[in-house]
């Protein structure tokens, strides 16, 4: 029987937002690489940009995904509850 009020089968979705930052890096490279070869500087820069949050962004994930899974408490550690301010409703 589980104590806790957290969702049994919870993954981290980081492979799938890794996944989706590799698919985001190849669309803003594409579209730095077309518009500076057509010429719109304007929106290869904003590409480029585009291009560099993306990288800092996969960095990040993939710094997470390599640093492994966190402590998680075990199913006979009860979940914490709340801190109420103030007066207790009665």
């Amino acid at each position: 029987m589980r104590t806790g009020n957290e969702p049994s089968t919870a993954r981290s979705p980081l492979r799938l937002r890794c996944g989706l930052a590799v698919f985001g890096l190849v669309c803003a490279a594409a579209g730095t690489a077309a518009f500076a070869v057509a010429g719109r500087v304007g929106w290869a820069v904003a590409c480029g940009l585009l291009l560099l949050v993306t990288v800092v962004d996969l960095t990040v994930i993939i710094r997470h995904i390599r640093q492994g899974p966190h402590y998680q408490p075990g199913r006979d550690v009860p979940p914490y509850e709340p801190v109420h301010e103030g007066k207790p409703r009665h």
